[in-house]
């Protein structure tokens, strides 16, 4: 990870650079093993995807009178798993002992922002709750819009006694964060194929008691004199870990601050960015897509992390490539939308079951099935629970429990058995969707091609 010189009062930045990102590759220890069909799904009525859970102020998962709460973006399972996206609504779901899980409802009623309502996190502070999310789409449009903004909904009760868990409102909604147009590229800047200002993250560092909420963005990458088309187009490509900072440690006080890791030339979408501290370290992860990557580099759909001494980095690309975890070749876009957390000495690493049934290079082709047979493929539901070893800069993955398993806050994990992840029988590096080989071949117009320290 290469760090940029300082401008006005930001510390340098780090960037997930093209020569990283070129030796992605499958191997042994970051490849699932293959999940199937659900074995395990509570809500068949609901498609279930990103999730996140209650966590305190510290970072542990909180507990409401024993139960551990969960908040995942859901719809009707009648619908095409493609349009899920255009509905989404926050649901709760709760457990005591971890596996089984009830449904809590909708959190909100109609009084959220935007159009819609994507990811993001959610804080439990002395018995006051705070749900961080995305509020998509212009209230005021009549067709569907993609404007994205940072939001918090504050004021609501959250009850629990023996019987079961209960939100309530009225919650009040505010907007935290837009992009400032010089750290975080505007949507009417954006030159790339998708636009991102979204997934926030609360994230107290326990080194310094600094209270962030990270986010994913944009750099502002516009076309510059002298490039050439390709370099230009490659600048399209522009995803960042976006952080603010809570000077009072407010949860409702926010400073748009500079990005934590810049990916111009790398990656269009930083997904969901979230830290897990362990041994001294800041583990950055990232979820991120095969199509998102840059022309000349690529990537599967997979969990990328990165690795730093302290908070603001500089961070460093865990595995060399920043490669984390991914789906086998036969079932390429099984899960998605990892999310990480400690325990018992590992990371665990939650996620859903995207499309388990499905080889193809590219999700386009799954618009060629019939309706039935794309609901079929989908999961909609949790899937395996990853286990991760972090040693230093490296991981390696090293299991899996059951769908829908959060281990409660004593309980000791199975013996290691690795026998069910893949073969290392892999073809190397990842060419998919597309993208040609050769991994930035191509001669460098840019300053984001710098060499590794």
């Amino acid at each position: 990870m290469n760090d940029s010189p300082g401008r006005d009062d930001r510390p340098p930045r780090s960037r997930w650079t093209r020569e990283q990102a070129a030796s992605v590759e499958r191997r042994r220890g970051n490849v699932a093993p293959v999940a199937g069909p659900p074995t395990v799904d509570p809500f068949p009525d609901l498609h279930v995807w990103d999730t996140w859970l209650l966590r305190d102020r510290h970072g542990e998962i909180a507990e409401v009178n024993g139960w551990r709460l969960a908040f995942s973006l859901t719809a009707p399972a009648d619908l095409l798993p493609g349009t899920r996206h255009d509905v989404a609504e926050i649901r709760c779901f709760y457990s005591r002992n971890g596996s089984e899980w009830r449904d809590a409802g909708p959190v909100f009623g109609g009084d959220a922002l935007g159009q819609r309502q994507w990811a993001g996190s959610a804080l439990y502070d002395d018995g006051d709750c705070y749900l961080y999310y995305t509020a998509a789409g212009r209230d005021e449009a009549d067709e569907l819009t993609y404007t994205q903004r940072v939001a918090v909904a504050h004021g609501g009760t959250v009850t629990a006694d023996d019987s079961g868990v209960e939100l309530a409102g009225p919650w009040t909604h505010e907007t935290l964060l837009e992009p400032d147009g010089e750290w975080y590229e505007t949507e009417a800047q954006s030159r790339g194929m998708t636009y991102t200002f979204r997934d926030p993250w609360f994230f107290e560092d326990p080194a310094t008691g600094e209270t962030h909420l990270l986010f994913e963005g944009n750099a502002p990458a516009p076309e510059r004199e002298g490039d050439g088309a390709e370099t230009s187009r490659r600048r399209e490509f522009n995803g960042c870990v976006g952080v603010a900072r809570s000077a009072s440690g407010d949860p409702l006080s926010w400073e748009l601050r500079p990005p934590l890791v810049e990916a111009v030339e790398v990656n269009q979408e930083l997904e969901r960015p979230h830290v897990v501290v362990a041994d001294g370290r800041y583990y950055l992860f990232v979820c991120s897509h095969v199509h998102t990557f840059a022309p000349g580099v690529s990537g599967p759909d997979g969990l990328y992390g990165f690795a730093a001494d302290r908070f603001d980095g500089p961070y460093r690309p865990l595995n060399g490539s920043g490669l984390v975890a991914t789906n086998p070749p036969e079932a390429r876009f099984q899960a998605y939308s990892w999310m990480a957390f400690a325990h018992d000495g590992e990371v665990l690493l939650q996620s859903f079951l995207n499309y388990h049934d499905f080889a193809g290079d590219s999700l386009d082709a799954v618009a060629e099935f019939s309706e039935a047979e794309q609901r079929a493929r989908f999961g909609g539901t949790l899937a395996p629970t990853l286990r991760l070893g972090v040693d230093g800069d490296e991981t390696r993955l090293l299991g899996a429990l059951d769908a829908w398993r959060i281990p409660t806050p004593d309980e000791a994990l199975p013996p290691v058995d690795e026998s069910e992840l893949p073969d290392d029988d892999f073809d190397g590096r990842v060419l998919e969707g597309g993208v040609r080989d050769g991994y930035g071949d191509a001669p460098s117009e840019s300053e984001y091609d710098e060499p590794l320290p």
